[in-house]
């Protein structure tokens, strides 16, 4: 047993000086993964900071149409409310597809932002892993990788990001509202979280002390159709192999707006900006969304037992695509 600290925040505030002020400090919501990892040895941290009882559970509708999203809202009430429901399917549908309904029961928004890798050379502390321990190498690259990264892996990390719900929020171009000890900012979640790089360790761009307070949706895309899927290695909870969001608008069978995200296939969610350079202003037919997708996937490096990833992608893909462009 190792010893740690638990405060109850009382106030963002309180929360984030604690944060702040702390060695390891840790904020505790849903804790579905933290509490694994820390009963793996994972994790082990000095002060646990529960937030979960902060006003940070509301979703409400923002001026201009967009909504607002509380970091502890659970997953199965943002499933289900109908203004994410209604306008952003492809969020109702990512949160569905995640997780057990007593794991979505628990789990929160924020807290499925920042839950870790599942590579098992992270979570086995038995082994060297650049993620939990900087210097001691990636086993994985010459080991075990059929489900890890084939895009933006790193000599030091090859690690995939396993949130179904960051994808989603990627295709949507959501903002991550952060609290500081420096004050309160703002950052897209398509930058949220970052590639490995040199420095595996560092899965996000939170600083020190800094709460996620809130997810923000621009306003849905008059017009626009989007759908979540996801390919696994069976059909209840698993964990994505390949996944892919989009959104897609069509008029007069040429697409006006499309937006499309992978996961499964990187460090963090993988928006795939070369791919929507072909789709928009192209003809909204499976060749063009068959060059997309190959446009996008030019730049995999799969390793020795992943390559298929790069054929399910673009499978995966096309057929998400085909299928929201019938419906438009």
């Amino acid at each position: 047993m190792k010893p740690f600290g638990y405060l109850r925040a009382a106030s963002v505030e309180e929360a984030v000086r604690a944060g702040a002020e702390a060695p390891r400090a840790r904020y505790l919501g849903g804790g579905t993964n933290l509490v694994d990892l820390m009963k793996l040895g994972v994790e082990t941290p000095g002060l646990l900071i529960d937030v979960s009882r902060l006003p940070l559970d509301g979703i409400e509708e923002l001026p201009g149409g967009g909504v607002r999203i509380g970091a502890t809202v659970r997953n199965s009430d943002l499933a289900a409310a109908p203004l994410v429901r209604d306008r952003y399917p492809v969020l109702s549908q990512a949160l569905l597809a995640g997780a057990s309904g007593q794991l979505r029961n628990t789990a929160t928004t924020g807290g499925n932002l920042l839950q870790r890798t599942r590579c098992t050379y992270f979570q086995d502390t038995s082994k060297p892993c650049n993620k939990r321990e900087p210097g001691t190498g990636c086993p994985a690259r010459e080991g075990a990788h059929r489900d890890l990264a084939v895009l933006g892996h790193s000599a030091h990390c090859v690690a995939t990001q396993p949130s179904d719900m960051a994808v989603a929020l990627a295709v949507l171009d959501a903002t991550v509202h952060l609290h500081g000890p420096d004050g309160e900012r703002e950052v897209p979640v398509c930058a949220f979280h970052r590639l490995p790089g040199e420095h595996p360790e560092r899965d996000t761009v939170i600083m020190p002390g800094e709460l996620i307070t809130a997810v923000s949706l621009p306003p849905a895309r008059p017009g626009a159709h989007s759908r979540y899927r996801k390919a696994r290695d069976r059909a209840s909870f698993a964990f994505a192999l390949v996944s892919v969001g989009a959104l897609l608008e069509v008029r007069d069978g040429v697409v006006r707006y499309a937006a499309l995200a992978f996961g499964g296939l990187a460090h963090r969610p993988w928006r795939a900006r070369a791919a929507e350079e072909v789709l928009n202003g192209a003809p909204a037919t499976e060749e063009t969304f068959g060059r997309a997708a190959a446009a996008e996937l030019a730049a995999a490096r799969p390793l020795r037992e992943n390559g298929f990833k790069v054929t399910l992608a673009r499978n995966l893909a096309v057929d998400v695509l085909t299928d929201l462009a019938a419906r438009n």
